[in-house]
């Protein structure tokens, strides 16, 4: 049983998930997911087990990678930045057969309106694994009470942004050559991500 106490269901058993419809016992979003190549992973809430996994992702980046100074350049700064979401957030992992692909957080867990970041492991960029870690953690979000999700994000870094947008985000803030976005978790938005896979065979 995951660690938030949900179970997934026999429905998913199987890697071909896209005619399930679904069961009451179901995770907000199903944890299956295919990326743009046709490559299978699950995306499940972070556990103690992950936490080395999670660390030499992030030691993988390049400098590229970083935004707004995260994440944080040092293994000990990024231990202390992972074990601090860990204690005050919601924390998402993507994971395939090679490990840990991406994470997702939004903290503080309690509030109304958390603050998001999002990163995906380098060899797995571009072929929607952020995307897909974003609508889970709308599906999460919304199913912890939460009314919209929060992110600052370089104005340059054009690729996270077309995603933000594209998800339904809003910039409600500009300084300097950062953005900062809001996404109102309301309908259709939610019942739209919280589809099961069979009904999103037609997306």
């Amino acid at each position: 049983m995951p660690p938030d106490g949900r179970e997934t269901g026999a429905s998913c058993s199987a890697w071909d998930n896209s005619r399930c419809e679904g069961t009451p016992h179901c995770q907000p979003r199903c944890p299956r997911a295919f990326d743009a190549d046709g490559d299978p992973f699950v995306v499940r809430p972070l556990t103690s087990a992950d936490r080395e996994p999670l660390v030499e992702m992030y030691e993988a980046m390049d400098v590229e990678a970083t935004t707004l100074g995260l994440p944080p350049r040092t293994r000990e700064r990024v231990e202390r930045w992972l074990d601090g979401l860990a204690d005050a957030g919601r924390n998402l992992l993507a994971v395939g057969d090679d490990g840990v692909r991406g994470h997702v957080a939004a903290a503080p867990v309690d509030a109304s309106d958390p603050e998001l970041v999002v990163f995906v492991h380098p060899d797995h960029r571009g072929r929607g694994v952020g995307t897909e870690l974003l609508e889970q953690l709308v599906a999460y979000a919304d199913a912890d009470g939460c009314e919209s999700l929060a992110l600052t994000v370089a104005e340059d870094n054009e690729r996270a942004v077309h995603v933000y947008d594209n998800l339904g985000f809003d910039v409600t803030e500009r300084l300097r050559a950062e953005l900062t976005m809001r996404l109102a978790l309301e309908e259709p938005l939610v019942s739209r991500v919280k589809r099961p896979p069979a009904a999103r065979r037609e997306d």
